[in-house]
């Protein structure tokens, strides 16, 4: 019985800890990712897209799938903005 639960638990663990490639890693780093469906519950994450316009007929074309926002996108970072001050003239 002993041995039994053990093995019970430890194959409930292994399925807890059913990890898998972080999404982003899988090719490209824009924004917008075509998701393919490759079945058996596998997925490939093609993230070379700008937008979901252009991402859209990939998707489109045949390919079971979706478009989604690259989760490890980071876009760039914005110029900080430079305060023009303005002298006051007098005549």
């Amino acid at each position: 019985m002993r041995k039994i639960l053990l093995i019970a638990g430890t194959f409930v663990t292994a399925m807890l800890f059913n990890l898998h490639p972080a999404p982003a890693a899988a090719s490209g780093a824009a924004p917008w990712c075509a998701v393919i469906t490759l079945g058996n519950d596998d997925a490939y994450w093609d993230c070379q897209y700008s937008s979901f316009e252009a991402c859209r007929p990939n998707v489109l074309a045949g390919n079971r799938g979706f478009c989604n926002i690259n989760p490890a996108w980071n876009p760039p970072e914005a110029a900080p903005h430079k305060v023009r001050r303005h002298r006051a003239r007098h005549s």
